[in-house]
């Protein structure tokens, strides 16, 4: 897990997390939305073993097909970021420094898996 500027695109982000990951869970699909559907994110996730799960963009000239069942278990990610901001202190970002934004979101979701 690794912060970004507010104003950073999600792709490039999003290639430093795979990167990190790597072959690690390698078969495990990649359950990604619009914004990694470029095909350098794509690139990336099949490198390392994996199966990207993105819908293509609308305005896309040769769209793929996707697992669409697998692509609605991604509601259970979108939930979990719902849940973490349900705490004040990480929807309002009041921590100053970085590492304490990390640690409290860190402590969010060890609360959100203990209840």
């Amino acid at each position: 897990m690794h912060l970004s500027g507010g104003g950073c695109h999600d792709a490039p982000e999003g290639r430093i997390s795979i990167d990190t990951i790597g072959d690690s869970f390698a078969g495990v699909p990649f359950l990604m939305d619009r914004a990694y559907e470029g095909d350098e994110t794509r690139a990336l996730v099949a490198s390392y073993g994996h199966e990207a799960i993105v819908p293509p963009r609308k305005t896309r000239k040769d769209p793929w097909e996707y697992d669409k069942e697998k692509y609605k278990q991604r509601n259970v990610v979108e939930r979990l970021f719902r849940r973490i901001k349900e705490f004040r202190k990480v929807y309002t970002r009041y921590d100053k420094t970085d590492i304490m934004f990390m640690a409290f979101i860190q402590f969010a979701v060890i609360a959100i898996w203990l209840q």
